[in-house]
């Protein structure tokens, strides 16, 4: 099967250790920082601020520039509604469950909204996962840091991203022109791509979270969020083939990196070598998501794992349950998902079509 065979082959690559490099001390220099503040509590507005490096890996400067400047405005105004959601469920005294529900519904409408904001910015990688994971992560953890601290942390990361990514001005020989992109709005067709795309992550996302949620709480599993985001990932993709295949190669890259990160947790690392562990799988989540998701899986997979450890420690062998049945559960959403409209496809082929008058007389009478 084509779609088997597409776990065992690999693009060619294309500058992507310089991206994966810039990624990589975009993330470790705002983590080490806080790790020597002892201010560990915001280790997660500093993750994703970082993530702004992710955008614009390949283009010249001045589009870079422009492209990270969005991604991170958009990152950080996730990361607020995400901590303004859990203050939200603390003033309205809700309850354990329905505190759960509202980050689901919130999530659901982040995940839409986003891949719309994405699209019109054209900002790649599209799709909002970055920012499902992050408003997610970040609305559910039980003990929030004061607001501004976390928005501060978050600022500096987002900074100091794009700072990196303008780096490599300062080498005469790797400058590129600064020439100020052409901007165009989306034509009526991409508009209407986004709108269908935007529906589809909020659908996705939503039956990930509402099922996982449900099965969360009859098996006590966790981090429902997790297959919210892992719902999303078939989504992005030119074929059915090929969103297939992302949804199986992210449950085996899954599984491979769960294996990695129980080796790693076994050496019990300190913060600090912990934020090296964190920066080397950023790394190496760069250097193949463009030519492999299931590979740069394997690297995702302790690289989430190990920021959410810094922020909620946690028992380890909990933490691995529930990365595994929640990556299933959505990823199983997505692939759905994107086959549902083929399955529609064909069940209107297969219906019989009635000529004329006598064909609606023979509906009715089929009906009857």
């Amino acid at each position: 099967m084509k779609i088997l065979a597409e776990l065992f082959s690999i693009a060619p690559g294309n500058k992507d250790h310089q991206a994966a490099m810039r990624c990589a001390i975009g993330v470790f220099v705002p983590l080490i920082t806080l790790v020597f503040l002892d201010r560990l509590d915001l280790a997660i507005f500093a993750s994703f601020g970082a993530f702004t490096g992710i955008y614009g890996r390949n283009e010249p400067h001045a589009r870079r520039f422009g492209l990270q400047l969005k991604a991170g405005a958009l990152m950080l105004a996730v990361m607020l509604l995400a901590a303004l959601t859990a203050r939200a469920g603390v003033a309205f005294a809700l309850t354990a469950p329905e505190t759960l529900w509202l980050q689901v519904l919130a999530t659901a409408l982040v995940a839409g909204s986003c891949s719309l904001i994405v699209a019109r910015w054209r900002l790649r990688p599209a799709g909002s996962l970055f920012h499902i994971f992050a408003f997610a992560a970040i609305a559910a953890i039980p003990h929030q840091p004061r607001l501004w601290q976390g928005l501060l942390a978050a600022v500096a990361a987002v900074a100091f991203s794009v700072l990196v990514g303008m780096s490599s001005r300062l080498v005469r020989s790797r400058r590129t022109p600064w020439v100020a992109p052409a901007t165009g709005s989306l034509a009526p067709g991409e508009k209407r791509t986004a709108l269908r795309e935007s529906i589809g992550y909020l659908v996705a996302a939503g039956l990930a979270g509402t099922l996982a949620t449900l099965v969360g709480q009859r098996l006590g599993v966790g981090h429902n969020y997790w297959a919210m985001v892992a719902a999303v990932v078939p989504l992005v993709g030119h074929t059915t083939r090929h969103r297939v295949s992302r949804g199986l190669q992210r449950i085996v890259g899954t599984a491979i990196g769960l294996v990695l990160l129980a080796g790693i947790l076994l050496l019990q690392p300190a913060p600090w070598q912990t934020v090296l562990v964190i920066a080397a799988c950023q790394f190496g989540a760069e250097m193949f998501i463009a030519r492999h998701y299931g590979l740069a899986q394997i690297f995702v997979t302790p690289l989430a794992l190990f920021s959410t450890l810094l922020v909620a420690p946690s028992a380890p062998g909990i933490l691995l349950r529930d990365r595994i049945i929640e990556t299933v559960i959505g990823a199983a959403v997505g692939v759905a998902v994107v086959l549902a409209p083929t399955a529609r496809r064909r069940l209107r082929l297969r219906q019989p079509r009635w000529p004329g008058t006598a064909g609606a007389q023979g509906r009715t009478r089929h009906r009857v």
